[in-house]
């Protein structure tokens, strides 16, 4: 199921991990583990953000996918089932 990650990072907490250069290893390993097919970086709700669309397989990979942006960079986190133009082409011709 393709899946949209919304992460909200701690300030403080990613200023520390950016000086230790551990911000850019996490975001590394979360790349090469979910493969994306778009990702994203900047500022949002007063903090550091990135947004993440990709396929979660299995919901029992939440778990190994959501913690270590809790427990390293103290990440608010939101994860939605999302559609592209076209499953939502082919979900609305099912309603017909």
């Amino acid at each position: 199921m393709r899946v949209m990650l919304r992460a909200v990072i701690d300030t403080q907490v990613s200023n520390a991990a950016i000086k230790s250069g551990r911000l850019a290893e996490i975001v590394q390993s979360m790349i090469d583990r979910l493969a994306p097919e778009a990702a994203y970086f900047g500022p949002g709700e007063g903090g550091r953000s990135c947004t993440l669309v990709f396929d979660m397989q299995d919901s029992s990979t939440l778990p190994s996918i959501t913690e270590p942006l809790f427990q390293e960079l103290g990440a608010k986190i939101d994860v939605h089932p999302v559609m592209n133009r076209e499953d939502l082409a082919k979900g609305l011709a099912a309603l017909q």
